[in-house]
């Protein structure tokens, strides 16, 4: 049995969580309101997986989460409006150490999570099964200061392809993977796990942070040395060869 903790000052919510997490048996269920009263309910017994809101009262979700990700990490699975409402807020998280985002709507919220209720539980058990590392202090802003200036321009051929993919938790490890990359790395296409609204604020945080340039892919985007393509949320990705080149 996983135990969750949900952690939200919205009573709907929390109660929703609960029910559809008890409905699939392998869950136990705790709730706080705020994140201080889930630190008291963390001491007692530490949880296997945490369900976040970023908006609650005495300490933002955020700085709840940096906490718990630079003293004892903890899969979380963001459950949020403000996610939702701001895609950057949401990959903020994703860097900070969260390792999911549930973008739920600001009205509605309950029968959101009843009509979704199957696909909480699988992105909640893939959570469970990942297990998040402890965050270093350097954040992406220092990173991008420290990134070295991009090449003058990609180079429009297509010699080798890179594809990569990436379930949940997996944006770390494709930003710690394109920092790494050189300005005339192979073209690289990307389909990371990551709902539709977050997948074009991914892109340009990780080009901000990466010698090669980065950008959501889009139809008749070349793929080119020097360039990687990140596959649109809820989309599937074709590559089809055109001349000399191929493209999305």
């Amino acid at each position: 049995m996983t135990q969750v903790l949900v952690v939200d000052d919205s009573a709907v919510v929390r109660t929703a969580i609960a029910s559809i997490l008890g409905a699939a048996r392998d869950f136990t269920v705790e709730t706080a309101s705020d994140p201080l009263i889930a630190m008291r309910k963390m001491a007692l017994r530490r949880p296997g997986v945490i369900v976040l809101d970023l908006e609650m009262p005495n300490m933002d979700g955020l700085t709840f989460l940096r906490g718990i990700m630079s003293a004892d990490p903890i899969p979380v699975v963001i459950c949020s409006g403000m996610a939702n409402r701001e895609s950057d807020l949401g990959i903020r998280a994703l860097e900070d150490g969260a390792v999911d985002i549930i973008a739920k709507p600001k009205l509605g919220v309950r029968d959101f999570i009843e009509e979704y209720a199957r696909d909480i539980i699988e992105v909640i058990r893939n959570a469970a099964a990942s297990r998040p590392q402890r965050r270093p202090s350097a954040g992406v802003a220092q990173a991008a200061a420290a990134a070295p200036a991009k090449a003058a321009g990609i180079r429009y051929t297509t010699d080798k392809i890179v594809a990569v993919a990436a379930s949940t938790g997996g944006t770390e490890a494709i930003r710690t993977l394109l920092q790494a990359m050189p300005p005339d790395a192979p073209a690289l296409v990307i389909v990371q796990h990551m709902p539709a609204v977050f997948t074009a604020a991914f892109a340009k945080r990780l080009h901000e942070v990466c010698r090669i340039d980065v950008k959501e892919a889009a139809a008749g985007d070349k793929l080119a040395a020097g360039r990687a393509l990140i596959a649109p949320g809820n989309r599937h990705t074709l590559v089809r060869k055109s001349g000399a080149h191929y493209v999305i």
